[in-house]
């Protein structure tokens, strides 16, 4: 079970049970927006048992339900899914079109995430033979305007509940190679063997990779979603807005972290409003998307010290959620 670009419309994704080599290849690519997974339940076949790739929340959500014995939940055997940072309203789409001057009447014929090598490119063609191209790197400017709320609020970022993660490997050594190498986290028995026999046909090559090292790939997502996710959510809910427990508390969790999250919350809270994306949409991408690249990592290397500062030796302490205590 896997998401799919594309259906039922060229700017929309949907779940999609693929029964060949031919289908799952029809469904490669990334993609950048939410997709419901989880309604695919209903309308899996009994005795069959199922693979299927969901993002962090979802693959949460699945072992509730198979602990709880659901019937249909059960069914499904291994459960794959990526490294997942941010996610796009599907609003985004139009928006970068309007940026680029395609006029509302032009549909949309295709969209990939992710064309061509390694990193990849945003690909959006129209009806009339407008094409929009767009690097990673530059769409990226997308990301503060149109980020999920799911996303803000998520402290998952390796997938923890999936028996196979997958992200990109974004090291310097990994990027001077270029064609894009991935970092793998494996979590059961099962999924080892099938890693073993896929490795001893030439299928696949893996070298594994300390810890440390695996995770210094990710160390500014890691802290945006433990440190930052936890914050996030213990401030919307002291002022009333509904915001999960995941009874997780991360230390340490110093001033400078706090100060730096004041100023990411307060820089999505601006840009996530209309009048902000309205503006947004006037400056050319050829503009946009270098400055937010340029302004992007001089905030990263400016936050740095904080947010790397003592995450290497990052806790998540258990602590009872607030719904679960006794009255």
């Amino acid at each position: 079970i896997v998401a799919k670009q594309g259906v039922p419309s060229p700017e929309e994704a949907h779940w999609f049970i693929a029964r060949s080599k031919a289908d799952i290849l029809a469904c490669a690519q990334s993609v950048y927006v939410p997709v419901a997974m989880l309604d695919v339940l209903p309308a899996l076949v009994p005795g069959e048992k199922y693979a299927i790739t969901l993002v962090p929340e979802q693959s949460a959500a699945l072992r509730v339900l198979q602990h709880a014995g659901h019937e249909q939940a059960c069914q499904i055997s291994h459960v794959l899914g990526p490294y997942t940072g941010t996610a796009l309203e599907p609003a985004a789409i139009r928006a970068l079109m309007r940026a680029n001057g395609v006029p509302p009447g032009d549909p949309v014929i295709s969209l990939h995430w992710r064309a061509g090598e390694w990193p990849g490119y945003l690909e959006i063609r129209t009806e009339s033979g407008r094409e929009i191209r767009s690097k990673k790197v530059y769409y990226n400017f997308l990301i503060p305007f149109f980020i999920t709320q799911a996303s803000l609020q998520s402290m998952d970022f390796a997938n923890e509940f999936a028996d196979l993660a997958v992200g990109d490997a974004w090291s310097p050594k990994f990027e001077m190679l270029g064609q894009g190498h991935s970092v793998l986290v494996s979590r059961t028995s099962a999924m080892n063997e099938i890693l073993k026999e896929m490795m001893d046909r030439g299928d696949l090559c893996l070298t594994g990779v300390a810890a440390d090292d695996a995770a210094a790939m990710h160390g500014h997502m890691i802290d945006f979603k433990k440190r930052g996710g936890y914050l996030r959510n213990r401030w919307r809910s002291m002022t009333g807005r509904k915001a999960p427990d995941y009874g997780l508390h991360p230390s340490p969790l110093g001033v400078g972290r706090i100060l730096v999250e004041v100023v990411i919350s307060s820089v999505f809270g601006v840009c996530r409003t209309g009048w902000a994306r309205r503006v947004m949409e006037i400056i050319p991408e050829a503009i946009m998307g270098p400055v937010f690249n340029h302004l992007r990592l001089a905030w990263k290397s400016a936050s740095k010290p904080a947010k790397r500062r003592g995450l290497g030796g990052l806790r998540m302490d258990v602590v009872t959620p607030a719904w679960r205590k006794p009255a």
